[in-house]
């Protein structure tokens, strides 16, 4: 196995949880890449099959929707199924709504392609997976490891916005499916290949931890009914209420209102959408160093 030899190889020198944080970073960039991507293509989309702003909003608002809902799903699929093979799962389904979307011709292939089928994928880039490695592989440095990884959103939109317009304004839309399908494709074989489920796997133990790491076991069951379960036990937290309601508030401002449309507010008022990415890229690199 790849990642085991990587690990013998690299102990004493960098612990292997560093470069599962690197593959994992740059999976979730990926899958941000991809999240981002709408933004950019309403115009285009508009002036390509004449759709009309609403319609192409439904689509992208599905796929934030579901990106939110199917959270506490993937994370049971994970504790059934394991880490890995979620991960792999999502990059797959986000990869072929993307790929299939570049022969698409009506709106309910966009429904089909960006909204349902990128909106389950996302889950890769999502919250729980990042938590699920940040406490997996590190017992010291674990608030590092998931400031690092959430980072990955904030720095996707700062890296991918400007890419992704230029590549719509020399393109069309369909550069940016093509480009991002592409992307993904290349992040499927690290994933596969340096990703173990747990640091026993490559014979190691988590960063900081002083015994011997014994495999994460999975949990017996069903994974719909996993999430179920724990989602009955949080409901009766206060906490758990104040989080959705905040991070309801950052989705439906953020990911609602701003990334999706900035860049065709900025259009409509005669501001090209490179510009228009460059300031949204701007917004992401501030809540990097935030």
């Amino acid at each position: 196995m790849l990642a085991a030899g990587l690990a013998k190889l690299s102990s004493g020198r960098v612990h292997y949880a560093w470069i599962v944080l690197v593959v994992v970073f740059t999976a979730m960039l990926a899958g941000v890449g991809v999240r981002a991507a709408p933004g950019v293509m309403i115009v285009p989309l508009q002036h390509a099959f004449g759709w009309d702003v609403s319609t192409i909003s439904g689509a992208i608002s599905l796929n934030i929707i579901l990106l939110g809902i199917t959270g506490p799903f993937l994370t049971g699929l994970m504790q059934v199924f394991g880490l890995k093979r979620t991960m792999l799962l999502c990059l797959a389904i986000l990869g072929t709504g993307t790929g299939l979307s570049t022969f698409m011709t009506a709106p309910w292939q966009l429904f089909l392609t960006w909204g349902l089928m990128v909106g389950i994928g996302a889950g890769a880039g999502a919250v729980g997976m990042a938590a699920a490695v940040a406490n997996r592989w590190f017992v010291r440095r674990t608030g590092l490891a998931m400031g690092l990884l959430t980072a990955a959103n904030a720095a996707g939109q700062l890296v991918f916005l400007p890419i992704l317009a230029l590549l719509v304004e020399r393109f069309g839309w369909r550069g940016v499916s093509v480009t991002v399908t592409l992307g993904i494709a290349a992040v499927i074989p690290l994933v596969l290949l340096l990703l173990p489920e747990d640091p026993a796997k490559v014979g190691t133990s988590a960063y900081g931890a002083t015994a011997t790491a014994t495999p994460v076991a999975p949990v017996a069951g069903n994974p719909f009914m996993v999430a179920i379960t724990t989602l009955r036990r949080a409901a009766g937290s206060v906490d758990f209420w104040l989080l959705c309601l905040t991070f309801g508030i950052c989705g439906f401002s953020t990911n609602g209102l701003i990334n999706t449309h900035l860049i065709a507010y900025c259009a409509d008022h005669g501001i090209a959408e490179v510009n228009g990415a460059s300031i949204l890229a701007v917004i992401g690199l501030f809540s990097l160093v935030g």
